[in-house]
């Protein structure tokens, strides 16, 4: 089986020069998709996807404001739905949310290979089956440390990327 390398962030707030960098180091890795798990906040956050060209799966966070119109201008570039959000990439299941809500649950189930949350804006990876991944704050914010994920999917392996 090919490897396939997708991209995963989380809790960007607005912060459209750490999504632009995100996407560049994406894009550089050869990513195929990327995953973002929530808190884009605005409407506009969705230029930097088009603008890089990669088609993104999204989940709505806590602090993502005009659903609609968000999920419109997301419309463009991928997808944005409520999460938690179940996918399969790469004959990987994989589920998608923001919050971590039932997070050990979801994690002991059985039912996944990935499980991706945000949230916490803490960086975490639990290695095993499920691999568990918070890629941390894209936006920076909280912590000054912006970071994003980069998984590859067949080896279920991760490496976290400094923005």
């Amino acid at each position: 089986m090919r490897t396939m390398r997708i991209g995963v962030v989380s809790d960007t707030h607005d912060n459209m020069g750490n999504q632009r960098r995100a996407l560049a180091r994406f894009r550089e890795r050869g990513v195929e998709l990327v995953l973002h798990a929530g808190d884009i906040v605005s409407p506009f956050m969705a230029e930097p996807f088009r603008e890089s060209g990669l088609r993104v799966v999204a989940v709505f966070g806590n602090n993502d404001g005009d659903k609609l119109y968000l999920r419109e201008r997301f419309s463009e570039v991928g997808e944005l739905v409520h999460g938690p959000h179940e996918l399969v990439l790469a004959g990987r299941r994989i589920v998608l949310m923001h919050e971590p809500r039932a997070l050990a649950a979801l994690a002991a189930s059985g039912h996944y290979d990935l499980v991706v949350y945000g949230h916490t804006h803490n960086l975490e990876v639990r290695a095993g089956t499920p691999l568990v991944v918070n890629p941390g704050e894209c936006g920076g914010w909280l912590t000054d440390q912006p970071t994003c994920a980069l998984v590859d999917l067949v080896a279920l392996r991760v490496e976290i990327l400094e923005l």
